[in-house]
């Protein structure tokens, strides 16, 4: 199982960085796989913690796609990372050990803390379109365009039926970064 979270890391001076990432269940605990190079994976050589934030807010998500990293942290009590400050519960996870990758590091970590500070509040069809987005935006250069289309075409349904001002915000973010990449790097049709 993975689970999407905003990861917060920290290097050596105590500086946050924040990363939309798919955490995997591995037993009792999690692994962080950030691809090579990264923040995120020379934070965790640096100071071997990490906050998984668990939210609702995919604004969070997106923002951390198209440059709107300054999202508010609070300190986590016995921990040198903080989490996000719209987390609806948090996991603290402390590597315990790295299986080396070229591409992606696995960092096995152990539970070392969780907390939950509001409720969840129940579904909505366009916060999930707008993290799928969001995941297909991280893999721009990945994915053929035509994929990429079809899946915002549909993904499009979910965020006109039932999207609220957070969502339809965070979908425009990150349309806004498909089509600029498109116009800048593609020769295919645009969107």
């Amino acid at each position: 199982m993975i689970r999407e979270t905003i990861v917060t890391t920290v290097d050596g001076s105590g500086k946050v960085h924040l990363a939309p990432l798919g955490i995997i269940a591995e037993g009792e605990g999690w692994v962080i796989a950030p691809f090579r190079p990264s923040v995120t994976l020379d934070n965790l050589a640096e100071v071997p913690f990490a906050v998984a934030s668990h939210t609702d807010d995919v604004r969070v998500f997106a923002g951390c796609l198209t440059g709107r990293r300054d999202w508010p942290v609070v300190p986590v009590h016995g921990c040198p990372v903080p989490r996000l400050e719209a987390a609806l519960a948090h996991t603290v996870l402390k590597v315990e050990r790295v299986a080396d990758d070229g591409v992606r590091p696995r960092h096995f970590c152990r539970v070392a803390a969780a907390a939950t500070h509001a409720p969840f509040t129940g579904l909505n069809r366009a916060k999930a379109a707008v993290l799928e987005l969001a995941i297909l935006t991280s893999r721009l250069d990945m994915l053929p365009r035509e994929k990429i289309e079809t899946e915002i075409a549909y993904l499009a349904i979910a965020v006109e039926k039932t999207a609220g001002p957070e969502e339809s915000e965070a979908w425009g973010w990150l349309m806004q970064r498909v089509k600029r990449y498109f116009a800048e790097g593609s020769t295919n049709s645009p969107l």
